[in-house]
């Protein structure tokens, strides 16, 4: 069945494919805040693990003191990249915005542009189409 619905014009085709798209957006919407939280956590930890240096020293731990500061704390939280040359690794705020500005940015337009070339822009027309038919249901009992 991949008859026009009269009240929206589009095929099931149509719709199960702006339904796909719209989950898969909305999945790296939720990603994303995973990663903010990943990013605010990552923050946090870094920031006791400063105070620790600070106490470590003052407690006379001069080398475990040195240590966090020299390899932990400025390192970053992931490897660098093959072919980066760099030697330090990526920071968490790195990850975030990087994901931010290619992918997510990359897939939230596509979706975009989907929506504007099979359903004239409408968003959520799976939803507005069971929506409709609960209501009318609801109405004839």
């Amino acid at each position: 069945m991949n008859e026009p619905m009269e009240n929206d014009g589009l095929t099931d085709r149509e719709r199960e494919a702006l339904h796909e798209v719209e989950l898969g957006v909305e999945n790296l919407h939720r990603a994303h805040g995973h990663l903010v939280s990943f990013h605010h956590s990552t923050g946090r930890a870094m920031d006791h693990l400063a105070v620790a240096e600070e106490l470590l020293r003052e407690a006379g731990h001069e080398e475990l003191a040195n240590r966090l500061r020299d390899d932990h704390l400025p390192r970053g939280v992931v490897p660098p990249c093959d072919g980066e040359g760099a030697t330090a690794g990526r920071w968490s705020y790195d990850i975030l915005e990087k994901f931010q500005e290619t992918f997510l940015e990359d897939v939230v337009a596509f979706g975009d542009q989907v929506h504007d070339e099979v359903a004239d822009g409408r968003r959520h027309v799976a939803e507005r189409r069971q929506e409709a038919a609960w209501k009318e249901r609801a109405q004839m009992e």
